[in-house]
């Protein structure tokens, strides 16, 4: 789940379990082989790729997978070629869904894709129905036990972060993606470690959502995500504190 630091802890719990399963190191290559493709293999002049290269790192991934994942992508070795394709659709309570997905076959991909949402309450839209929902941001969450919100302003507004809010436990930093590399080396620099760091989708407005709903959606999405071409599942649902906790 990306997004919203209320959804911190389900992200680490699931992030633990994918790892042990290998998901993370495969969504990871993939993202690697298509930054490199699209962009060249050269991390000082190719952004995605570096930001890219430093999400495998913060992953523990090894160097070697690193270096074979951009190899195929610069086509110094051979591998698979990904499209990037992105779902929209609606989850229960009428929550927007906007799903990134790198993809060796877009048909059998939208297949089941339709296939998850259809199963659990959902339903997909046509494309447009719901990206204008989102904005394309810099996001990182920091545990407010770490540091306080003025000292938390001083480091990131001069590396050009746009807003700071409060989320429960967690700082929230946004910016604009071109500042987002420069935003975090300024935490690093001052030692302050982020619970997340990613360029990710942020809703523009947010859905209020039921206990029971919400257990429908959480199904959902944990369905999408699981799916081998997933990257990335966003949504605007806004699940009050005390029912992620029931739920989760």
């Amino acid at each position: 789940m990306s997004g919203h630091s209320k959804w911190a802890t389900i992200k680490h719990k699931k992030a633990a379990a994918d790892s042990k399963r290998g998901k993370v190191f495969t969504k990871l290559i993939r993202e690697l082989t298509t930054a490199a493709k699209a962009g060249g293999g050269n991390a000082d002049t190719n952004p995605r790729l570096r930001v890219a290269i430093q999400t495998a790192k913060d992953s523990n991934m090894p160097q070697d997978n690193i270096i074979r994942a951009i190899q195929k992508g610069t086509g110094e070795l051979p591998g698979v070629s990904y499209d990037e394709v992105n779902y929209e659709g609606y989850g229960p309570a009428g929550v927007a869904i906007y799903v990134q997905a790198l993809t060796d076959n877009k048909n059998r991909a939208a297949s089941e894709i339709r296939s998850i949402f259809d199963k659990r309450g959902g339903n997909m839209a046509g494309a447009g129905s719901v990206a204008w929902i989102f904005e394309k941001k810099g996001l990182m969450v920091i545990d407010k036990s770490k540091i306080s919100e003025d000292q938390l302003m001083e480091i990131v507004l001069p590396a050009g972060a746009e807003d700071l809010t409060l989320e429960g436990s967690f700082f929230e930093v946004t910016c604009v993606p071109q500042d987002f590399e420069n935003v975090k080396k300024a935490l690093a620099d001052k030692n302050v470690s982020c619970e997340s760091a990613e360029i990710t989708m942020l809703p523009k407005n947010l859905v209020k959502v039921d206990s029971e709903s919400a257990k429908q959606l959480l199904s959902l999405i944990e369905a999408l995500e699981d799916h081998d071409d997933v990257q990335h599942v966003y949504t605007n649902a806004d699940i009050p504190e005390d029912v992620l906790n029931e739920v989760s």
